[in-house]
């Protein structure tokens, strides 16, 4: 997935053993996961179906077809803010796998890539699991949910293997369960937007949760004096412009988090907080305003469980 991952589980009293066996495991799921889900590999299960031609049911892992299934779903409730079909904007912009790309998209190129996105041109089939696109230039990215299904996918493995006490971090995507030795629960710092140093003035204390967040102060670049970020609004093929630098959302599992942590970025710091609103979701937006700083702003359903 191009990131690094990050377990902290209390051991028992087998301890290092115990570990070590895990790790290899999970070593074996996540790239199990990445040859399902990655744009980097062009070997990937996800990498041939983007180059299968359109009109013919591609057979997929059930692992695969669970996540665009539940893209799906992200993307009927936000009217398409999220869409796994955006990669063709992505990579116009520079910021999917192809970084040769140097030239500003020209607006009949934005237009081009336009035709491309939209997420009812993918059909899915559940029995046997296997996909279908409507043009051969559809692409699927699953970046912004594929780390949150892998937290899921390793939370899941360690508990099989009897844990019940451990956190699991993919790239800034989290789930934990239990607590600490200490009695504490994890405690999982929010950055704050930064475009040069790390600064995390919120901690959350996360039991039974995940928590995922998506921010435009790590991947973006600038072009005559305008910040352009890599979260792209699928309806206009363009990065977003509204002062929205992060969400956070907590949720029960790290896949619809990490999913609607985007949805959220493209939506808006008024459409998406009136959505968790509405929804009842726990979310955590930080606004970047005009002389610097940064204001912010949560959800009733992300207070209460602050104050708990």
């Amino acid at each position: 997935m191009g990131t690094t991952y990050h377990i902290a589980a209390v051991s028992g009293p087998e301890g290092p053993r115990r570990l070590t066996r895990l790790q290899t495991k999970v070593d074996a799921l996540l790239a199990e996961v990445n040859q399902q889900m990655s744009t980097y590999d062009p070997e990937s299960e996800l990498s041939r179906f983007n180059k299968s031609p359109a009109g013919e049911w591609f057979p997929v892992s059930p692992q695969l077809l669970k996540v665009v299934h539940a893209a799906k779903q992200i993307s009927d409730a936000t009217d398409g803010a999220f869409d796994v079909t955006v990669g063709p904007a992505v990579n116009l912009w520079r910021f999917g796998p192809d970084k040769k790309r140097k030239a500003f998209p020209t607006d009949d190129e934005v237009n081009e890539a336009r035709q491309l996105v939209g997420y009812q041109q993918v059909e899915i089939q559940s029995d046997p699991p296997a996909l279908r696109k409507s043009q051969d230039n559809v692409y699927v990215d699953l970046s912004a949910i594929a780390k949150g299904y892998g937290v899921d996918a390793v939370f899941d493995l360690i508990r099989e293997e009897g844990f019940t006490d451990f956190m699991v971090e993919i790239g800034g995507e989290v789930r934990a369960t239990g607590l600490k030795p200490n009695g504490d629960p994890w405690k999982i710092g929010i950055e704050t937007p930064a475009d040069e140093v790390r600064q995390y003035d919120l901690v959350v204390g996360l039991h039974d949760r995940a928590l995922a967040t998506s921010g435009d102060y790590r991947n973006f670049f600038q072009h005559d004096g305008q910040r352009y970020s890599h979260t792209i609004d699928p309806k206009t093929g363009r990065p977003v412009t509204h002062d929205l630098a992060s969400a956070s959302v907590l949720f029960e599992n790290c896949m619809l988090a990490d999913g609607y942590a985007t949805a959220f970025l493209v939506l808006g710091p008024i459409e998406g907080y009136n959505f968790a609103q509405e929804h009842n979701m726990a979310v955590f937006f930080q606004m970047r305003k005009e002389d610097g700083t940064v204001e912010t702003k949560a959800t009733t359903a992300w207070q209460k469980y602050q104050s708990n």
